[in-house]
């Protein structure tokens, strides 16, 4: 059938408006994709509400949410139970890692300043593994413990085991969780994480998350045997996705499968559909949460007012495609204004080629204004705006956050660059300052911090920055490759992002520059971030694409070390897991083939 075949086909309603498979088949116990999906409210009100507002009257324009945010005094708790299952997202059925037997997983939803705890049931048998959850973009301010990266703040919770993360939603906006385990969430362990908090933009309709995924047939772990066996033994760093998903749905030429291979398969998996409210706002809530491909979004005919990038409400812009690395969000505002209310659109995501390794780029999902037929295939074109292939992200000059914020001269400035090396077995290394990083399970840095042990193996990156008050990070990439980096525990100033190493000199809005946790890295490129040291811990930096993360593309900022060893409240929990860790890898032997991460 061939690529084109397949998009034609379901942009003349041949395929995927009318699926062939069930919801169950396609994508378990979600709802994701489907017009049962659920929409958001501004706000949670089970709750008290302070002059009307959970977070009482603090704005997005007074309010610094670094240093202002309220404590609801609400805890809003939610169970994860992580275990095997088959299902076939776009036809092609496949073994996956679900959350309570959901793909994508289950959303989390909170307001401003509630504390959330969740509890993961590692029930992952045949074979066994473990597993850890990262909370994207949350701060993790007096809570540096469970931001879930193995090896780093925890031991991984073991086959069997159970482990409780409590944390307060310390900024708001879209977000994201996900496995922090090698690359098991390209397996399927991630959903969206929605906190509440005030609006920088009216809106009539909260829409909730689009996910966008890049998405694979082979099993994750046997991607990431493949990115790490040797060059000359069909080693493969940048592994080529087959698909590219809405919502965790998408369909596939079936016909297109490797030679012998007799998964089952069905071309008419079906697509994502979305509901407009004629004459209304809607928000939608984007987020990449791929293994590696970048994302170009748009909706034919539309216009994409975008009021927030990651957790940061930024001064609404308007654009007609949006750009995401792996890891980043855009909220955009969206109006129905574009014809009668029995009118349908086609929504579009397009991995970059020029950015990403696919075989089948496109994405489709279909919107429905409120009185269009729902089985029938919209009739729109897609926006003229041709992918310029540089793998950036919007111009920094357009991304103003809504709160203005300046940072300070950094009281120290260093540079971690980015480089690779095919190291005596010839297997292909990512590295950050010259060091490719390597995890210990069963030795998570935070926790040697905290007992004073300051000295750490070359391989963990430790990157001591001390007493700092600033952080300063010049981040110069001389390989032709992009990468989406991410760091933990802040929001980022993005100071400059361009060509060549940096100048030295540059910065774009030096008065209130974008912030943000993940900011893509331009090949043959440079970007300048600096943070206020005001959270002390073990924060990782990486790519977030996850073979450049398995083959150690990846460095921990360690921040204020001696007011780490201060912190007495380090939960129980946390030694009990790598008790827990240390029975179960004393029987089972872990191969851990990659970095870790």
């Amino acid at each position: 059938m061939g690529i084109l075949t397949l998009i034609t086909s379901i942009l003349n309603g041949v395929l995927g408006i009318v699926p062939a498979l069930t919801q169950q088949q396609t994508n378990g116990a979600s709802t994701w994709g489907t017009l049962q999906a659920p929409t958001f409210p501004p706000f949670l009100r089970n709750n008290p509400l302070p002059l009307g507002y959970p977070w009482g009257g603090l704005t997005a324009y007074s309010n610094n949410p670094y240093t202002e945010a309220p404590n609801t005094g609400v805890v809003r708790r939610y169970t994860f139970t992580v275990s095997r299952g088959l299902i076939a997202p776009d036809g092609y059925e496949k073994n996956v890692i679900l959350i309570n037997g959901q793909f994508p997983g289950p959303q989390i939803e909170a307001n401003w300043g509630d504390t959330l705890s969740v509890t993961v049931k590692n029930r992952i048998t045949g074979p066994e593994e473990g597993t850890a959850f990262h909370w994207h973009g949350i701060l993790h301010k007096d809570t540096p413990w469970f931001d879930g990266v193995p090896s780093v703040h925890q031991c991984p919770i073991a086959p069997g085991q159970d482990f409780t993360y409590t944390f307060k939603a310390d900024l708001y906006g879209t977000s994201w969780y996900h496995s922090h385990y090698s690359g098991q969430y390209a397996g399927g362990l991630f959903g969206p994480l929605i906190i509440h908090g005030p609006k920088n933009a009216d809106y009539d309709v909260d829409l909730g998350p689009v996910m966008l995924t890049d998405h694979y047939h082979d099993e994750y772990y046997d991607i990431v045997k493949t990115v790490m066996t040797p060059l000359d033994k069909g080693g493969n760093p940048r592994p080529s996705s087959d698909n590219n998903l809405i919502n965790g749905k998408m369909d596939f030429d079936c016909f297109t499968v490797k030679a012998g291979d007799k998964t089952k398969c069905n071309n008419n998996a079906g697509i994502s559909k979305f509901k407009f409210t004629t004459g209304k706002v809607h928000r939608l809530r984007l987020i990449n949460a791929g293994a590696d491909g970048l994302q170009r979004f748009s909706i034919d005919g539309h216009d994409l007012k975008v009021i927030a990038n990651d957790f940061v409400p930024v001064k609404p812009y308007t654009t007609k495609v949006v750009t995401l690395g792996v890891g980043q969000r855009a909220d955009v505002l969206v109006k129905a204004d574009q014809g009668a209310s029995n009118s349908a659109f086609w929504m579009r995501s397009n991995l970059s080629t020029p950015c990403s390794s696919t075989n089948q780029p496109l994405a489709l999902a279909a919107i429905y204004y409120d009185k269009a037929d729902t089985k029938k295939a919209p009739k729109s074109t897609a926006q003229n705006v041709p992918d310029p292939g540089n793998c950036v992200n919007d111009d920094l000059a357009l991304t103003v956050p809504f709160y203005s914020i300046k940072p300070p001269r950094p009281a120290t400035t260093r540079n971690l660059d980015v480089s690779f090396r095919v190291n005596a077995s010839n297997i292909f290394l990512w590295e950050l300052d010259k060091q490719s990083f390597r995890a210990n399970y069963n030795s998570p840095v935070l926790l040697l911090a905290h007992k004073g042990n300051l000295t750490y193996t070359a391989e963990w990156n430790v990157k001591d920055f001390g007493s700092n008050s600033s952080i300063r990070i010049v981040v110069n990439n001389p390989t032709p490759a992009s990468h989406p980096m991410h760091l933990h525990g802040h929001n980022m100033f993005i100071l400059h992002a361009g060509p060549g190493n940096w100048d030295g000199v540059s910065i774009t809005n030096p008065n209130n520059p974008q912030r943000r946790d993940t900011q893509m890295l331009p090949g043959n490129g440079h970007v300048v971030w600096q943070i206020n040291a005001d959270n002390p811990g073990v924060w990782p930096f990486h790519c977030h694409i996850a073979w450049h993360s398995s083959g150690g593309l990846y460095a921990n900022i360690l921040e204020r070390p001696t007011d780490i060893k201060k912190d007495v409240h380090v939960p129980m929990i946390m030694a009990q897991t790598c008790r827990d860790w240390a029975q179960y890898t004393n029987t089972d032997v872990v191969a851990q083939i990659d970095s870790g991460l």
